[in-house]
């Protein structure tokens, strides 16, 4: 969204608003006249680092037209208060993520592979920086 509130314009080209303003249609997302949708912004997902030493966390989404508009306006919305040291900010379409309905299956340890673990192995005799 741009400082003038207007989500179509970005705030990069805050400067064009008053040239662009007219050419945007005012009214419902999709025209009765028209039925292409207006084109939307993409999802980005946003991880803030609080300190560092610290891994990012997932802080929020928002919407936002390129990177370095998603980056800005994480920025302003989700470290308002100095919380954070660093921000990184991942289309949402880029992410593949597991099916938590599928978790036993996904997570669980294959059967008659224990070797895996190290509390297969047993000490040996003679080594002993084991």
């Amino acid at each position: 969204m741009s400082p003038h509130g207007n989500p179509e314009v970005p705030a990069s080209s805050a400067g064009a608003v008053e040239s662009t303003a007219a050419k945007v249609p005012a009214g419902p997302e999709t025209s009765s006249e028209s039925s292409a949708p207006r084109s939307v912004w993409p999802l980005w997902e946003v991880f803030v680092r609080s300190s560092r030493g610290l891994s990012h966390v997932h802080a929020g989404s928002l919407h936002a037209p390129d990177a370095a508009m998603a980056l800005r306006n994480a920025r302003d919305l989700y470290t308002r208060r100095n919380e954070g040291v660093s921000i990184w900010v991942v289309p949402a379409d880029a992410i593949a993520a597991s099916d938590p309905d599928a978790k036993g299956s996904f997570f669980e340890s294959p059967q008659g592979k224990d070797y895996r673990h190290a509390t297969y192995y047993t000490k040996s005799e003679g080594v002993k920086h084991l």
